[in-house]
């Protein structure tokens, strides 16, 4: 018997018991599909994840007051509060910094923002008119804050989309209403364009008003969270980290490198982590997912285990007749086979539909990894070789004289 018979053999006895056979694809369709639909939702998050950092700069730089190890400057123990509008200015100056285009000083903390009988928790961003290019800020309507709001320290904001929806709801474009923010009136003169996020991440849910007015009327105090920086290309962000924490060293007279009171990160250090963070959620995701793959194989072991004794006559019969103990196996082999692999494309169907629809809900990127696709038909023909040799062993070295007397 070659292999074409012994497939058409082995599929008219799988669909003569249709519900049993279903059964044992069952663990297979959910481990893969699982696994495809959780694959693609880690790398869709980490993809999203991606995409918002890059749209924050790809040249960004950040000077953070405290203390971390970053690039040639390695923090130690160090304050809070270190960063001033000097150190952002001579930056900005200095002859030795050849390396950065734009300097943007802030000041931000999250606080309640009134507009008409709304309210919401916000981040307040002080800044000054290079924010928009450091940060690539887009306009929806209106104007950005200018310098001549920073030495007036005028009562401006410009607000992000999801600060109008929960403010606003029934107003489109708010330019030229009024907000309150601690008690205190302001007028808004733009709006931005969506940049998405959620949570505390999210890039919408900010108000921009002037750094000298946040120092100031709003914060009451001198110091900024954080000095941005915009290299001019990509090429010498590791230069442009060591020039500006070389610089800030000799200005807060500190010789020693490892004693640095603040940190310099860049944009690709950020997305490694997250993208470290993310990977890591999507291996434990699939790690789970993975444990139903086992659990239907062994499902199919105990399928397969079943038929073996359902027709120990009918494989003594045969081994009586001259079948070969190579024949047998290779039956219960492939029926095994074709169960698994008959569930791992549906699986990979079902997958796929899983990922679609959690995308439209969510609102999320829809990324199947063909690496993940070719993955479930491996393993899906893995899983049925591996737990289907065990039965067609046991089938195969069935006595035929003991298999004959079997009741």
């Amino acid at each position: 018997m070659d292999i074409g018979e012994t497939a058409i053999e082995s599929l008219t006895t799988l669909t003569v018991n249709k519900l049993r056979t279903g059964l044992a694809m069952l663990g297979i369709v959910i481990g893969i599909g699982s696994v495809i639909a959780l694959v693609s939702l880690g790398q869709a998050a980490q993809q999203s994840v991606a995409d918002q950092i890059n749209s924050l700069g790809a040249n960004l730089l950040t000077v953070s007051p405290g203390s971390q190890q970053s690039g040639a400057v390695r923090g130690a123990a160090g304050g809070a509060t270190t960063l001033t509008n000097e150190d952002a200015k001579a930056i900005q100056t200095s002859s030795s910094i050849t390396t950065v285009q734009n300097v943007s000083p802030e000041l931000s903390s999250r606080t309640q923002v009134t507009g008409g009988r709304n309210n919401a928790n916000v981040q307040v961003i002080g800044g000054t008119a290079a924010y928009a290019d450091v940060h690539k800020i887009s306009l929806q309507t209106g104007r950005f804050i200018s310098d001549l709001d920073n030495t007036g320290s005028a009562k401006v904001a410009v607000i992000g989309q999801t600060v109008i929806t929960n403010l606003f709801p029934n107003t489109p474009d708010p330019t030229g209403q009024t907000i309150r923010i601690r008690g205190i009136s302001f007028r808004i003169i733009g709006t931005t364009v969506s940049k998405g996020g959620t949570g505390f991440a999210n890039q919408d849910n900010i108000v921009y008003i002037p750094l000298t007015t946040a120092q100031q009327q709003i914060f009451g105090q001198a110091y900024l969270s954080d000095i941005s920086l915009e290299a001019k290309s990509q090429d010498v962000m590791t230069e442009a980290e060591n020039q500006v924490g070389y610089l800030l060293l000799q200005r807060h007279k500190l010789s020693d490198p490892t004693q640095a009171d603040f940190t310099i990160f860049s944009q690709q250090d950020i997305l490694n982590t997250a993208s470290s963070t993310t990977g890591t959620f999507t291996t434990l995701l699939s790690g789970v997912a993975a444990i139903s793959l086992l659990v239907g194989g062994i499902g199919i072991m105990n399928i397969m285990l079943v038929t073996v004794t359902e027709r120990t006559r009918e494989i003594g019969l045969r081994k009586a007749l001259g079948a070969k103990k190579k024949t047998i196996i290779t039956q219960f082999l492939i029926e095994s086979i074709i169960l698994t692999f008959a569930g791992g494309i549906i699986g990979i169907i079902l997958g796929i539909i899983l990922s679609f629809a959690i995308s439209v809900f969510s609102h999320s990127l829809f990324i199947i990894s063909p690496a993940s696709v070719l993955l479930a038909f491996v393993v899906s023909a893995g899983i049925g070789v591996l737990f289907g040799w065990y039965p067609a062993s046991k089938a195969s070295n069935l006595e035929p004289i003991e298999a004959l007397r079997y009741e």
